[in-house]
This record gives C-alpha cells, structure tokens and sequence, in this order.
C-alpha cells in the first residue's frame, strides 16, 4: 500500500507541476459552466427544475468526460515509455500491479477534484426549487464509476504506446465507439441488447435519474478491473520486449 500511495505521490506532483491538470480543469469547468447556464435557462420556468437541471448536467458531464480523459491519462506510461524512465520504474522494488494501481488513482484523484468543483451547480440551482439529496448523490456515484472506466482504459492504450497523442486519440476513438453503439442499440432485437449493455454511457442513465442499479455499478467495476489487468499484462509483456 505504500508503495501504491508514493506512485499515486509522485504522478500527481507531475501533474501539478506542468499545465496539464490546471488546463483540464479550466477547460472542463468553461465547458461545463457554459452548458449549466444553457439548461438553467432553458428550464429555469419548469417546475421541479432544480432536479431536472442537474439530471441534464449529469448527462452532458457523462458525454464531455470523453474529451477529457483521455488528457488525463496519455502521458502516464506513454511518457515513460518514451523518455525510458519506465525501464527504472520496472526495475524497482515495486509491483507491476502497485504501479498501474498507483497511476490509476492519481488519475481518478483528478477525475474527483474536477467533479468536486461541479458541486457549484447544485448549490446555484437549489434556492430555485427542491433538489433531493438522493438523485445528486446517486449521479455523482454513477460519474465516478464512468470516469474510472475511462481512465481505465486510457492508462491501458497509454501502457502500450510510447506516444501521447496517439495514446490519446486512441482512447478518444474507443471511448467514442462506446458512446456511439448505444445509439445503434435502438434497432431493438437480440444485437440491440448486445449493444445496450456494451455501451458505457446507456449504463449510466438510471444513476443520472436517481436510481442506483447494481447491475449497471457491477458492469463499470467489472470493465475497469479488466481493463487494469490488461493494464498489468502489458507492462509485463514489455520486460520481455
């Protein structure tokens, strides 16, 4: 475990330290900011529209994580890959598993910090109507397990490239196959459900309603640990390379 806190540490003071984190957060609040002014307008004359906001907020911070993950996520192998840092990092006294565990959640230490500065939104829309604890904390839960699905992934197609950008664009176009299969899922019959359930964000609707479906939490948590274990078998694999 102390190994996992010293990497998770170290990544994060690299992150600080370089205008990747504070221009993520920038970007991601403008954005999300902009959108949260759109549908409080918008549905500032409905009634109950406090909780109609922010189920609308969910779901287009569901949608903009997939731009923003990805930065999040591209340097932590690819950069050392590159550099040949990770040749040092592999030859330490530490586990496959205690780094990719360790860079995952300094990643997911991101992730949180970007939806810790969104709880300005509820706070604007609740002298405008009720907003049940309920359905805030069911949406937050239902981002947090999205995100680390992202993020998963991200770190592994960031373990198996020695470029950033590539790593970037690779998770980008994944994580949008993802999205754009729940679309196709409409066609109904057997391939429709095949899709739906493949899909990450279709899983994410009833938490955005207020509704924690264990079956959609175990389908997130069973997608990041795979993904973390293909994570782990790539840097593996590299030792042999």
């Amino acid at each position: 475990m102390k190994n996992i806190i010293s990497i998770c540490g170290k990544e994060l003071y690299t992150y600080f330290v370089s205008p990747i984190a504070y221009f993520v957060f920038f970007v991601f609040m403008a954005v999300v900011g902009f959108l949260f002014s759109a549908i409080f307008y918008f549905q500032s004359g409905v009634d109950g529209s406090a909780a109609v906001v922010m189920q609308f907020v969910f779901g287009n911070i569901s949608i903009i994580l997939l731009f923003f993950t990805p930065a999040l996520t591209m340097k932590l192998f690819a950069e050392e890959r590159k550099s040949g840092t990770i040749e040092l990092l592999l030859t330490s006294p530490v586990s496959d598993t205690e780094v990719v565990i360790g860079k995952f959640l300094a990643s997911l230490s991101l992730l949180l910090i970007m939806l810790v500065l969104t709880l300005l939104f509820p706070v604007l829309v609740m002298p405008f109507g009720e907003l049940d604890a309920g359905p805030l904390l069911s949406g937050y839960l239902g981002l947090v397990l999205l995100g680390s699905c992202f993020l998963s992934l991200g770190l592994m197609l960031s373990s198996m490239s020695k470029n950033q950008v590539v790593a970037a664009l690779t998770s980008f176009g994944l994580l949008l196959t993802l999205w754009v299969i729940g679309f196709l899922s409409n066609r109904g019959g057997k391939l429709g459900e095949i899709l739906a359930y493949l899909s990450l964000i279709e899983h994410f609707e009833d938490f955005s309603r207020g509704v924690v479906s264990v079956k959609h939490a175990v389908y997130y948590l069973s997608f990041t640990v795979v993904c973390l274990f293909v994570t782990v078998k790539s840097i593996e694999s590299s030792k042999w390379r």
